[in-house]
């Protein structure tokens, strides 16, 4: 338990390092997004290719990654029912929805919890690899056709994994462990140098886009953005756990993964594609900070909990 903590302890210390640098301002009005960036375009990738390098294709495909997937797909379907059928939302609408109650913040967050609470970063890549090629394809597909009115492009959806650049890190990884080749020390230490600030960074750039956040607001227009969290932080882990536990039989640390991975917030990637498509932009901008600083607490619990 006070393993736990202390790995929950690190993470929110430099998170809120980086709220306070975002609060005033020390890195001017473009702080947050460059560093954001860094995170995404160059230390992140180099984290997932220096561990998957390291790994086996066997090790990735697990039970923990199976309830993480049911448990998406569920409260994804439970959100769609009820905003189309019971609020009357556009299709648009309900898809950002969907994604706020399941996508998960494997990237930015999941990559510090995994490093420090589970130990382990590579329990973040498959969950990484799946939203990344069937979750946002999917949605992003659903949300073409909505704002267009068009088919989406095959050639186009085919190439959105090979334009992101933690797939394509992912992918490299993944190439070098099923070849067998181990790279000589060498040619891995750059990578590893650079993938070492991937977690702090992610930290900071999480802090630093918290201030000037929408506070709590209790009209009826809210309640779908409460749905959404309470899918997101509360019943997918619950899923996750129940199906994890009594029907696949997990216990100990993959118990642990499939949970903890199922309750990190809400990835802020949906309020890029909210945005790009201008679907539902207040919902994906507020359920993305509402669950995070929910998270803070639900995460503690779960993983105090069961470790």
């Amino acid at each position: 338990m006070r393993g736990v903590l202390t790995g929950f302890l690190v993470i929110w210390s430099v998170t809120l390092v980086g709220y306070l640098v975002g609060r005033y301002g020390l890195l001017g009005p473009e702080g947050t997004g460059v560093v954001a960036r860094l995170v995404f375009l160059i230390a992140t990738p180099a984290l997932l290719f220096s561990t998957l390098a390291r790994s086996t294709v066997a090790g990735l495909v697990t039970p923990a990654l199976a309830a993480f997937v049911l448990s998406t797909l569920i409260v994804a379907a439970v959100y769609l029912l009820v905003a189309r059928y019971a609020w009357r939302r556009t299709t648009g609408e309900s898809v950002v929805g969907a994604l706020c109650a399941s996508y998960v913040n494997a990237a930015n967050l999941g990559i510090p919890v995994a490093a420090y609470v589970l130990r382990d970063v590579s329990v973040v890549a498959p969950v990484l690899i799946f939203q990344v090629l069937v979750a946002a394809p999917l949605a992003l597909a659903v949300l073409d056709l909505t704002a267009t009115g068009r088919r989406p492009s095959l050639r186009r959806l085919a190439l959105l994994p090979a334009r992101n650049p933690i797939m394509l890190g992912c992918a490299a990884g993944l190439a070098v462990a099923v070849s067998g080749w181990h790279p000589p020390a060498e040619v891995m230490r750059p990578f590893e140098l650079v993938g070492s600030a991937a977690v702090p960074l992610a930290l900071l750039a999480l802090g630093m886009a918290l201030p000037g956040s929408r506070p709590l607001a209790g009209t009826t227009a809210d309640i779908p953005r409460y749905v959404a969290v309470a899918l997101k932080v509360v019943v997918q882990p619950a899923l996750a756990y129940l199906l994890a536990r009594f029907l696949l039989g997990l216990t100990g640390p993959a118990l642990l993964a499939a949970v903890v991975t199922s309750a990190l917030p809400t990835a802020q990637n949906v309020f890029v594609f909210a945005t790009h498509f201008r679907q539902a932009q207040t919902l994906a901008r507020d359920a993305v900070v509402l669950s995070t600083v929910a998270a803070a607490v639900s995460l503690v619990m779960i993983a105090g909990w069961l470790a």
